[in-house]
């Protein structure tokens, strides 16, 4: 197979939330990845899932950037940084804590080089139900999503940064007991399309995930022919399996489960949700990692690079035979195997040494000017 593609192969840090800055990028080196996507979560947010902090973003300095850079091409790998939270709805006061903290990312974006280094911000926007309960509830969620992140879009543009927010719905972000799982917006291609035509800017984009459009019983392949392939600047490797359980067959594939009184249930003979991410039959995996998955790589691939994308690809691991045991050595094997599946797809074959990624560039030292940390009620 002759394969002319040089896509870089990432490692997303959240499945290493113990080990330190100097532990991952060791342990990236030894999955053959060629960079990671540094989550920087708040060490005070609320969210308790797949969450790590690998930057001190509060001390971070023109000088911190430097020496970052200097230790990233020492080892070889390039990066981004991200922290997916609720930044339009939630307690009022978390959401304002996140906003600001997706702005301390961008300036730590900025002193990294931004776009001109290819560090980009990843994001989630969150959903607003009391909004959504009402009347036009999605449109409404479409309007606070303008009127908050207009700002935030514009003064990433400013600083050569580019925002990417991940299409996860989030569909056990809130307890069990609530019957909608759609918790953020960019959940669907439709509202990101929407969202591009309210905010047209093109210092935003995605990080797509097929894996969450696979128990959606949508193709991943169908979106990517349709979805503006400029808007896509990651992708995340993370596999569904979609899973034939009699809840499935009780509850239907459209909608969530709905936890009701166990005692009916039983009497019933109804399954009801075990935890709050037990909605919707599917196993979460890795690509080649103990067993099949419900999507066509190869078909979804070839589409991507058929289109021109020649970005990264992430593997996220949070599958339950990897991530889930936290047994840190069944997590790398995780993140070695995905690789490894994805190598002959996206690599030139090396005579004596198989599949191999061709050197890149490294990271230049922007040596730009600090800028201010600011806060969302400066730029509204």
């Amino acid at each position: 197979m002759t394969n002319k593609r040089n896509n870089p192969i990432w490692v997303m840090s959240s499945a290493f939330d113990t080990l330190g800055l100097p532990e991952l990028v060791k342990v990236t080196q030894s999955v053959g990845a060629q960079g990671i996507d540094l989550c920087v979560f708040r060490r005070d947010g609320t969210r308790q899932d797949h969450v790590a902090t690998h930057l001190d973003y509060d001390r971070f300095t023109p000088d911190t950037a430097m020496q970052l850079i200097d230790g990233f091409n020492a080892a070889g790998l390039q990066l981004s940084i991200g922290s997916f939270e609720n930044l339009i709805g939630g307690d009022p006061a978390e959401r304002v804590r996140n906003q600001n903290h997706l702005l301390k990312l961008i300036r730590i974006a900025y002193l990294l080089g931004g776009d001109a280094n290819d560090v980009k911000v990843g994001t989630f926007v969150g959903y607003n139900h009391e909004l959504g309960a009402e009347d036009g509830g999605f449109q409404k969620n479409l309007d606070e999503y303008k009127r908050v992140f207009a700002p935030i879009v514009s003064y990433a543009e400013d600083l050569g940064v580019t925002i990417l927010y991940e299409n996860c719905p989030m569909e056990g972000w809130r307890p069990a007991s609530y019957t909608t799982t759609y918790n953020n917006l960019p959940g669907v291609l439709a509202a990101r399309k929407l969202m591009y035509a309210l905010i047209p800017s093109k210092a935003h984009g995605e990080i797509y995930d097929p894996s969450h459009d696979v128990w959606q019983h949508t193709n991943p392949v169908d979106v990517i022919a349709k979805s503006d392939i400029s808007r896509i600047h990651r992708i995340h490797v993370k596999a569904t399996r979609n899973l034939k359980t009699r809840a499935r067959i009780d509850w239907g594939g459209m909608y969530p489960m709905q936890l009701v009184d166990a005692g009916l249930a039983e009497r019933a003979g109804v399954d009801v949700p075990k935890n709050d991410w037990d909605r919707h039959h599917y196993e979460a995996m890795l690509p080649g990692f103990g067993g099949s998955d419900s999507m066509d790589w190869r078909a979804f691939v070839d589409l991507l690079s058929d289109r021109g994308f020649s970005g990264p690809y992430e593997i996220e691991n949070e599958a339950r035979n990897s991530k889930d045991t936290g047994n840190l050595a069944a997590i790398i094997q995780g993140f070695q195997t995905a690789a490894a599946f994805l190598a002959p797809m996206l690599w030139e074959i090396d005579p004596q040494k198989g599949y191999q990624h061709r050197d890149i560039p490294p990271l230049s030292q922007p040596a730009l000017p600090d800028v201010p940390v600011v806060t969302i009620d400066r730029l509204s």
